[in-house]
């Protein structure tokens, strides 16, 4: 994962709230099962390790949960852990909606596109315009007003 990616995935991990606490006993099975099951609905947790109670610095049992859960441990400040696994079954969902999301923008495009134009006034080109205002600046002028 390079530095770019991860500073995207701890930007989008601001926002979430701690899934699993990490206790007295540290990094279990349970604790890994917990997040195997959180990583079938999303690709980003964020977890707790309370500090007084937990048996290795914070460092060590996000290395140990992300080896147990088969993630990759994006960044751990204080007790806060974050952790990333992809899930294709995710991204393909996300490209179906992406999909459907960018057939109506183009059906929307072309039904603007082949629309009758309103029965409203005509509006005048922009060189038209400029020809006008030219025209009455120098009638100003002629008859020495300004404006």
């Amino acid at each position: 994962m390079t530095s770019k990616e991860r500073a995207a995935l701890r930007a989008q991990a601001n926002r979430l709230e701690p899934v699993f606490q990490v206790g007295k006993e540290g990094a279990t099975e349970a604790v890994a099962a917990q997040m195997r099951e959180a990583f079938r609905t999303r690709e980003l947790l964020k977890g707790r390790a309370l500090l007084e109670r937990a048996p290795q610095p914070p460092r060590a049992v996000a290395e140990a949960l992300a080896k147990l859960a088969e993630a990759e441990v994006v960044q751990v400040i204080g007790g806060s852990m974050i952790f990333f696994k992809e899930n294709p079954e995710l991204r393909k969902e996300e490209a179906k909606k992406a999909k459907v999301v960018k057939r109506k923008i183009v059906a929307a495009k072309a039904s603007k596109r082949f629309a009758k134009p309103s029965g409203g006034a005509r509006q005048p080109s922009a060189s038209r315009t400029t020809a006008a205002a030219r025209k009455s600046a120098q009638t100003r002028r002629r008859e020495g007003r300004r404006g």
